[in-house]
Protein backbone atom coordinates (compact mmCIF):
# COMPACT_ATOMS: atom_id res chain seq x y z
CA UNK A 1 0.00 0.00 0.00
CA UNK A 2 1.70 3.28 -1.20
CA UNK A 3 -0.76 6.03 1.15
CA UNK A 4 -3.72 5.85 3.20
CA UNK A 5 -5.52 8.65 4.45
CA UNK A 6 -9.57 9.21 5.78
CA UNK A 7 -12.73 11.02 4.12
CA UNK A 8 -14.84 12.37 6.68
CA UNK A 9 -18.83 13.31 5.64
CA UNK A 10 -18.72 15.63 8.81
CA UNK A 11 -21.56 14.82 9.98
CA UNK A 12 -23.72 16.29 13.08
CA UNK A 13 -26.87 15.77 15.27
CA UNK A 14 -28.00 17.64 17.59
CA UNK A 15 -29.28 14.22 19.47
CA UNK A 16 -28.28 13.49 23.03
CA UNK A 17 -26.54 10.28 21.29
CA UNK A 18 -24.14 12.28 19.34
CA UNK A 19 -20.57 13.11 19.97
CA UNK A 20 -20.35 15.89 17.21
CA UNK A 21 -24.19 17.96 18.38
CA UNK A 22 -23.34 21.03 16.28
CA UNK A 23 -21.33 22.33 13.60
CA UNK A 24 -18.94 23.77 15.66
CA UNK A 25 -18.39 20.50 16.82
CA UNK A 26 -17.52 18.50 13.94
CA UNK A 27 -15.64 21.46 12.78
CA UNK A 28 -13.20 21.16 16.04
CA UNK A 29 -13.24 17.60 16.39
CA UNK A 30 -12.25 17.34 12.23
CA UNK A 31 -8.60 19.38 13.12
CA UNK A 32 -8.46 16.89 15.83
CA UNK A 33 -9.00 14.54 13.40
CA UNK A 34 -7.02 15.51 11.35
CA UNK A 35 -3.83 16.06 13.50
CA UNK A 36 -4.48 12.54 15.50
CA UNK A 37 -4.04 10.65 12.08
CA UNK A 38 -1.02 12.39 10.82
CA UNK A 39 0.41 11.72 14.10
CA UNK A 40 -0.24 8.01 13.14
CA UNK A 41 1.08 7.83 10.26
CA UNK A 42 -1.76 8.76 8.01
CA UNK A 43 -1.04 10.33 4.35
CA UNK A 44 -4.20 12.13 3.82
CA UNK A 45 -6.99 14.16 5.77
CA UNK A 46 -10.36 14.73 3.29
CA UNK A 47 -13.82 16.42 3.97
CA UNK A 48 -16.85 16.19 1.96
CA UNK A 49 -18.75 19.18 0.88
CA UNK A 50 -22.39 19.18 1.35
CA UNK A 51 -24.94 22.01 1.30
CA UNK A 52 -28.36 22.10 2.86
CA UNK A 53 -27.48 19.24 5.49
CA UNK A 54 -25.66 19.12 9.24
CA UNK A 55 -22.37 18.64 7.42
CA UNK A 56 -19.18 20.36 6.53
CA UNK A 57 -20.41 22.78 3.80
CA UNK A 58 -17.50 25.62 3.61
CA UNK A 59 -14.21 23.36 2.99
CA UNK A 60 -11.72 26.82 2.84
CA UNK A 61 -11.59 27.97 6.54
CA UNK A 62 -11.53 24.15 7.71
CA UNK A 63 -8.28 23.30 5.33
CA UNK A 64 -6.85 26.43 6.27
CA UNK A 65 -6.85 25.17 9.72
CA UNK A 66 -5.92 21.76 9.71
CA UNK A 67 -3.22 22.87 7.15
CA UNK A 68 -1.88 25.59 9.62
CA UNK A 69 -2.19 22.34 12.60
CA UNK A 70 -0.40 19.43 10.70
CA UNK A 71 3.28 19.81 8.78
CA UNK A 72 3.29 16.91 6.46
CA UNK A 73 -0.91 15.34 6.23
CA UNK A 74 -1.58 15.60 2.52
CA UNK A 75 -5.33 17.66 2.92
CA UNK A 76 -8.27 17.63 0.50
CA UNK A 77 -12.03 17.60 -0.63
CA UNK A 78 -14.20 14.81 -1.77
CA UNK A 79 -15.81 16.77 -3.51
CA UNK A 80 -16.21 20.03 -4.07
CA UNK A 81 -19.67 20.54 -5.99
CA UNK A 82 -18.46 23.13 -8.76
CA UNK A 83 -22.26 24.24 -9.00
CA UNK A 84 -22.68 26.14 -5.96
CA UNK A 85 -19.02 27.81 -6.58
CA UNK A 86 -17.35 31.27 -7.87
CA UNK A 87 -14.38 29.75 -9.43
CA UNK A 88 -12.73 33.33 -8.52
CA UNK A 89 -13.46 33.21 -4.66
CA UNK A 90 -12.63 29.44 -4.85
CA UNK A 91 -9.19 30.51 -6.21
CA UNK A 92 -8.70 32.82 -3.95
CA UNK A 93 -9.37 30.35 -0.66
CA UNK A 94 -8.31 27.56 -2.12
CA UNK A 95 -4.62 29.43 -2.74
CA UNK A 96 -4.60 30.68 0.79
CA UNK A 97 -5.60 27.39 2.02
CA UNK A 98 -2.46 25.94 0.09
CA UNK A 99 -0.39 28.71 1.15
CA UNK A 100 -1.27 28.12 4.86
CA UNK A 101 -0.36 24.23 4.65
CA UNK A 102 2.17 24.86 2.79
CA UNK A 103 1.80 23.18 -0.48
CA UNK A 104 -0.15 20.59 0.82
CA UNK A 105 -3.46 21.39 -0.79
CA UNK A 106 -5.19 18.70 -2.80
CA UNK A 107 -9.28 19.50 -4.46
CA UNK A 108 -11.62 16.73 -5.38
CA UNK A 109 -14.48 18.88 -7.78
CA UNK A 110 -17.29 17.56 -8.67
CA UNK A 111 -20.31 18.14 -11.52
CA UNK A 112 -22.75 17.47 -9.16
CA UNK A 113 -25.16 14.97 -7.63
CA UNK A 114 -28.61 14.52 -6.22
CA UNK A 115 -28.50 17.20 -3.54
CA UNK A 116 -30.51 17.75 -0.31
CA UNK A 117 -33.03 20.54 -1.97
CA UNK A 118 -33.91 20.77 -6.00
CA UNK A 119 -31.72 23.40 -7.77
CA UNK A 120 -29.95 24.51 -4.69
CA UNK A 121 -27.44 26.11 -6.60
CA UNK A 122 -29.61 28.87 -7.30
CA UNK A 123 -29.89 29.72 -4.07
CA UNK A 124 -25.94 30.45 -4.15
CA UNK A 125 -26.98 33.13 -7.03
CA UNK A 126 -26.09 30.65 -10.20
CA UNK A 127 -27.84 29.36 -12.73
CA UNK A 128 -27.15 27.71 -15.73
CA UNK A 129 -27.05 29.52 -19.11
CA UNK A 130 -29.24 29.44 -21.70
CA UNK A 131 -29.21 26.14 -23.55
CA UNK A 132 -27.13 24.57 -20.78
CA UNK A 133 -27.98 22.66 -17.75
CA UNK A 134 -25.75 22.60 -14.27
CA UNK A 135 -23.55 20.06 -15.34
CA UNK A 136 -22.60 22.79 -18.35
CA UNK A 137 -22.33 25.25 -15.30
CA UNK A 138 -20.26 23.29 -13.23
CA UNK A 139 -17.84 22.23 -15.89
CA UNK A 140 -17.84 25.88 -17.03
CA UNK A 141 -16.78 26.72 -13.23
CA UNK A 142 -14.23 23.89 -13.19
CA UNK A 143 -12.76 25.42 -16.68
CA UNK A 144 -12.71 29.17 -14.89
CA UNK A 145 -11.05 28.33 -11.62
CA UNK A 146 -8.19 25.56 -13.79
CA UNK A 147 -7.20 28.64 -15.64
CA UNK A 148 -6.97 31.18 -12.78
CA UNK A 149 -4.98 28.20 -10.64
CA UNK A 150 -2.72 28.28 -13.48
CA UNK A 151 -2.20 31.58 -13.71
CA UNK A 152 -3.53 33.05 -16.80
CA UNK A 153 -4.53 36.15 -16.71
CA UNK A 154 -8.27 37.43 -16.74
CA UNK A 155 -9.06 41.07 -16.14
CA UNK A 156 -7.28 44.12 -17.48
CA UNK A 157 -4.67 46.11 -14.25
CA UNK A 158 -6.06 49.92 -13.62
CA UNK A 159 -2.76 51.94 -14.86
CA UNK A 160 -4.37 54.08 -11.63
CA UNK A 161 -4.78 52.45 -8.58
CA UNK A 162 -6.05 54.36 -5.35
Amino acid sequence: MKNIGFLSFGHWSPSPHSQTRSASDVLLQSIDLAVAAEELGADGAYFRVHHFANQLASPFPLLAAVGAKTSRIEIGTGVIDMRYENPFYMAEDAGSADLISGGRLQLGVSRGSPEQVIDGFRYFGYAPAEGTDSGDMAREHTRIFLDLVEGKGFAEPNPSPM
